[in-house]
């Protein structure tokens, strides 16, 4: 007798089961078209259709169909056509499409190109091929290609003003996508966006997918980051220098990585403007990084189509991974003045994005000498060229006495280098294990105290000016403000001299300031070496770095050659000189 509570000892039954159901749904299936052509179509009656034996599978098939037509047709919204929708205030003009609910266009009316156009920050080249802006992420590729090629229905045409709100909507069976832009008089826009696949919650995360529209050469790819602020790690690292902004170059980006919160504000940024999305919840929002490779020309000013070379695009998408995504996005510049005025909670020491000026290692010292310089450009000449002139001078006629406190302590211990080299002969015969050596530090540090001499007194005033230096250098490489700005033959000081004067002057001037500077502890054959391979070096790293650091850079040239011309007029500069003299003459015989 068959055991019925264990179906599985007789496999031939489920088989023939199997069988029968498979031809049943062929026979089903293909008696479809001929009932279709042959037998009268329920729909055609006036009369609300009578329920159906559920002995007859075609009766009951059309049925549902009939049931399932209104709701889904209910649930259906999506455009007809595509449409674009314009939203501009003082500080911008964007250009909505209805497909995909995304930005085709996004200029900044208050900053221009290299050609003297409003700046378009879309990145079309790149766009066309990985995204456009405030476009939709998802880790489905089909669904993410589905709803960034929809077509929404949005809730306001034609050209709005700030302040403003647009919504975009699409929905079918299964998908229900919704985006919310809200505008100001500010860079920053409010987004609030939604994502249902079978009723559940998707993560879709807005995002600015592929680099700037500024980006005109190699070295403007380059500058990508991805940069994003997280107290968290400043908690962490608060005993030894506060990091809590991150900043990923190129190679440390990983395309379609996705770190967790919080996050304070995450997005991409280049050398001179940011799109950063600031949630509303941080300790929520997830980053989503993304790096992709784009052709470009090799020459930016005669450009070929056959000779291109590869760089990359960086992106961000940052949201939500548990739902809904609400917050704002700031697209606009990394200026100092605007970032401040961007409020972002959650951060303690300075609630706002100024961290998005990197101003390096010495950001401490830079970030007041910029605040100086723009009070300068403001107040006193109105040209970032002029006011870095006058900054540099200040600044060479404030380190005066520190060149001249390392030129005493430089002649202080050149007088005492015959003695100390009588020391030194003195133990020479005593490798350097021999407890007798120690003798010889004593011997020379004794001489040093009596003659109020300090090893380090000429490296101290160097080692003073360093960071100063350094921190400039850092400052007029961040500062948006001399983007395009002119100065004399100079079109655009954050650019290469076009004619390579600045750079020239700086080699000219280095020659000059080593020759004219008494080098008196030195072996005149290095001396004169060092005074050849310097300007050199120095002028091949400055060939290509932008006018305005090199106007400091030669104009401080000058300034020192002015001074040393003075110094060596001195008695200390005359004394310099002769035992200079009176070494080299020793050298020679």
């Amino acid at each position: 007798m068959p055991d019925f509570q264990n179906p599985q000892q007789d496999p031939g039954t489920e088989r023939r089961l199997l069988l029968v159901f498979a031809l049943t749904f062929l026979v089903i299936a293909l008696s479809q078209p001929l009932l279709k052509k042959y037998l009268p179509q329920q729909a055609a009656a006036p009369s609300p259709p009578q329920p159906q034996p559920q002995s007859n599978p075609v009766a009951n098939s059309t049925g549902a169909a009939q049931s399932l037509s209104p709701a889904v047709s209910a649930a259906t919204k999506q455009a007809n056509a595509e449409s674009e929708t314009i939203v501009e205030n003082n500080l911008y003009k964007i250009t909505f499409s209805n497909r995909g609910g995304q930005v085709k266009s996004w200029i900044l009316k208050k900053y221009d190109d290299d050609k003297r156009q409003p700046l378009e920050l879309v990145n079309h080249a790149a766009a066309d091929k990985y995204g456009y802006p405030l476009s939709l992420w998802t880790y489905d590729e089909t669904l993410r290609n589905k709803i960034n090629s929809a077509l929404y229905v949005a809730s306001k045409s034609g050209i709005l003003s700030a302040p403003a709100q647009i919504t975009f909507e699409y929905s079918d069976a299964d998908l229900s996508v919704r985006k919310t832009f809200k505008f100001d008089e500010s860079y920053a826009v409010g987004i609030e966006t939604s994502v249902l696949a079978k009723g559940s919650d998707i993560a879709g995360l807005p995002t600015w997918p592929a680099g700037f529209g500024d980006q005109a050469t190699l070295a403007s790819y380059a500058a990508s980051r991805i940069e994003y602020h997280n107290s968290a790690s400043s908690e962490r690292s608060l005993l030894v220098f506060p990091k809590p902004t991150e900043r990923l170059a190129i190679k440390a980006v990983s395309g379609g990585k996705t770190f967790s919160g919080p996050f304070n504000w995450a997005g991409v940024v280049d050398q001179y403007f940011a799109a950063v999305f600031i949630p509303e919840n941080p300790d929520s929002a997830a980053l989503v990084t993304l790096r992709n490779s784009l052709d470009v020309p090799k020459d930016w000013q005669h450009p070929n189509p056959q000779e291109t070379t590869k760089v990359d695009v960086l992106g961000a998408a940052v949201g939500s991974l548990n739902g809904s995504t609400k917050g704002r996005i700031f697209v606009g510049p990394k200026a100092l003045h605007v970032l401040e005025s961007v409020p972002v909670s959650g951060v303690e020491d300075h609630p706002d994005l100024r961290d998005l000026v990197n101003f390096g290692f010495f950001g401490i010292i830079a970030r007041p000498l910029f605040i100086w310089l723009r009070w300068t450009y403001e107040h006193m000449v109105h040209n970032w060229g002029w006011a870095i002139a006058i900054q540099t001078l200040i600044i060479n006629l404030t380190l005066l006495p520190l060149r001249v406190s390392s030129m005493k302590s430089a002649l202080k211990m050149q007088k005492v280098q015959p003695q100390m080299n009588s020391i030194k002969e003195k133990y020479k015969k005593y490798s350097m294990r021999d407890p007798r050596k120690q003798e010889m530090n004593q011997e020379i540090a004794e001489l040093m105290k009596k003659e109020g001499v300090s090893p380090a007194g000429g490296c101290l005033p160097l080692l003073i000016q360093m960071p100063f230096l350094f921190a400039y250098y850092s400052m007029l490489g961040a500062a948006l403000d001399l983007r395009h700005a002119p100065w004399l033959w100079v079109r655009d000081l954050s650019s290469p001299d076009p004619w390579h004067i600045l750079p020239i002057g700086i080699i000219i001037t280095m020659f000059l300031t080593q020759r004219m500077t008494p080098q008196a502890g030195m072996d005149p054959a290095q001396q004169k070496m060092m005074n050849m391979m310097m300007p050199v070096m120095l002028g091949v790293i400055s060939w290509n770095l932008a006018a305005g650091l090199c106007l400091y850079w030669s104009e401080g040239n000058l300034i020192a050659i002015a001074q040393q011309t003075i110094m060596n007029r001195t008695k200390l500069g005359r004394e310099m000189r002769e035992m200079a003299l009176k070494r080299a003459r020793k050298k020679e015989k």
